[in-house]
């Protein structure tokens, strides 16, 4: 390996480890978002139907249900995200790779710190559930990447200098071989 080789792996590694960071506020922000906009279409639609009849009491209620629920569920993302984040970064950087296997492991650990607060069984069975699920989804990432590239071959591979294919497939005109469409 050359110098500047391992100067720019080493820059690279230094830059990894300064975004992780950021990386952990960018998702904490994103599951607070995700959570408060999800949770607010179900408290409006769980608000309407449980307020009196008439349009303006459901319209109230549905908005009261917003105002009062969506912030907490967003809150509840936030704390799931951010720590899912924290613990995947640290697995990357004790690893020293970023694999399915890294989100899995996050998931599993941060359902049982989540659930510590109801003892044991709670936390091995949120840990459970939370691998599982993302499992599923790292699963489902890496089939949905595998169909894609099948549905998108190689395109035509080029011959590496022009000047050695054969004279005929060659065109005078710089605007290709005008003749195919006479």
């Amino acid at each position: 390996m050359s110098g500047s080789s391992l100067t720019c792996r080493r820059y690279l590694a230094t830059l990894d480890i300064l975004a992780s960071p950021w990386r952990i506020v960018d998702d904490c922000g994103g599951a607070f978002t995700m959570g408060t906009i999800g949770g607010g279409i179900f408290q409006a639609i769980k608000g309407f139907r449980n307020s009196p009849v008439g349009v303006n009491h459901r319209l109230r209620g549905s908005l009261t249900a917003i105002k009062t629920r969506a912030p907490q569920l967003g809150g509840s993302f936030a704390v799931w995200g951010g720590l899912f984040s924290m613990i995947d970064c640290s697995m990357v950087q004790v690893r020293g790779k970023e694999d399915p296997w890294n989100s899995i492991t996050s998931g599993a650990l941060t359902g049982a710190i989540l659930a510590a607060r109801n003892g044991p069984v709670a936390m091995v069975g949120s840990a459970a559930m939370g691998g599982i699920l993302l499992a599923l989804i790292e699963g489902a990432g890496i089939l949905l990447t595998r169909f894609a590239s099948a549905q998108f071959p190689n395109g035509p591979q080029f011959a590496e200098d022009p000047s050695q294919l054969p004279s005929a497939q060659l065109s005078s005109s710089p605007f290709g071989d005008y003749r195919q469409y006479q």
